[in-house]
């Protein structure tokens, strides 16, 4: 038999909302003897980390359809697994199918994005089965087969595919930077997310988020964070609704370098929470762009040295760029006794010792 098909993206659920009828169907294995897909719940928006192997991609098909008269919106989930991933869906009316939709592109990511797919040109009150069919460089894997059947006196849904812009990175920091696009939904609930890599392979994607179901452009800014410094990444904007899957241009920025790293600063401030044999040192230590330790010297004796130092255990003040606050508790000093302090930090670049201060105990 011979339809008319097009493949899109979007969520059975947002046909739903639209007061479509869902149908249980029955579960059936494929006939052709092709793989099966482990069924696996769909991703978070959240990236495992990324394998150091790309592999076949993983494919699972929904068993729940929103049918029409002479349409049907299947759903159901792809993992690409670090390769170039396209998907599609077989359909017919016996269990060997031989129709299947266009392809679609979804990525190169490690998280399971939504792989819906558009059939128009059915027959009314027809059972027609299908599944869903991903294929990369490794391999093609065909997800479980299942049926649905098309109704009488439903009409197909209103809207069309989203468009999509990919627009220039801003606020691009060492680690940070803020991405950028536009989507117009075109009347259907749609969705959007970036895909991102040091490679034009991309490999991880942030969760998905709504942009409506209006018909103006609306602005969809990101921010990223736990990037590489001095680094050159890649990315695009795809947008989904139930009539189509739009991927973005790719476009690049390049994280800034780091500092270099200098000695650590220091601020003594005033001691507080002080007893007859506890107080509270406070100050402040800038890493200067590297990994940095801080610990206290303190001694009854302004010369601070052996044999009347004292040390507390070292505290990482972390690598950054800018001063964090600091409290330390001394204890078990003498009451009524005069001590002498000051801060130490630590590191690749030297040490450095603030000022001396003092305090006394009640």
């Amino acid at each position: 038999m011979n339809t008319n098909t097009v493949l899109v993206g979007g969520l059975v659920v947002l046909l739903a909302m639209a007061g479509l009828i869902f149908y249980g169907i029955q579960n059936m294995a494929p006939s052709d003897g092709s793989p099966t897909a482990t069924t696996t719940d769909p991703g978070t928006g959240t990236n495992p980390p990324p394998s150091p192997e790309t592999s076949a991609p993983i494919a699972v098909t929904s068993s729940t359809v929103a049918p029409s008269d002479t349409t049907a919106v299947m759903n159901g989930t792809v993992r690409a697994n670090g390769a170039l991933t396209t998907y599609w869906y077989e359909y017919g009316t016996t269990s060997t199918m031989g129709n299947k939709t266009s392809t679609q592109n979804i990525g190169f990511g490690y998280s399971a994005i939504p792989a819906p797919g558009y059939i128009t040109g059915l027959v009314k009150e027809t059972t027609y089965y299908f599944r869903l069919v991903a294929e990369n460089q490794h391999g093609r894997v065909s997800g479980t087969q299942y049926t649905f059947r098309t109704t009488l006196g439903n009409p197909p849904p209103v809207g069309s595919a989203p468009t999509t812009r990919t627009l220039a990175a801003t606020s691009v920091a060492r680690t940070t930077v803020n991405l950028n696009g536009e989507v117009t939904p075109n009347k259907a609930a749609t969705q959007y997310w970036f895909e991102y890599g040091q490679s034009a392979n991309l490999g991880n994607t942030t969760a998905l988020q709504s942009a409506g179901s209006g018909s103006a452009k609306v602005s969809v800014p990101l921010s990223l964070s736990g990037l590489t410094p001095a680094t050159t990444y890649h990315f695009r904007l795809n947008a989904q609704n139930q009539f189509g899957t739009v991927n973005g241009a790719i476009l690049t920025f390049k994280t800034a370098n780091p500092a270099a790293a200098a000695t650590p600063s220091i601020t003594t401030r005033s001691t507080t929470a002080i007893s007859t044999s506890t107080a509270k040192v406070r100050g402040t230590v800038d890493p200067n762009g590297a990994e940095t330790t801080y610990w206290i010297e303190y001694s009854t004796s302004s010369v601070l040295n052996l044999p009347l130092l004292k040390t507390t255990p070292r505290k990482s003040a972390g690598a950054g760029t800018s001063a964090i606050a600091i409290e330390e508790d001394l204890s078990a000093l003498s009451p009524n006794t005069t001590y002498h302090f000051r801060i130490v930090a630590q590191n690749s670049a030297g040490t450095v010792r603030g000022d001396r201060d003092t305090f006394k105990t009640k």
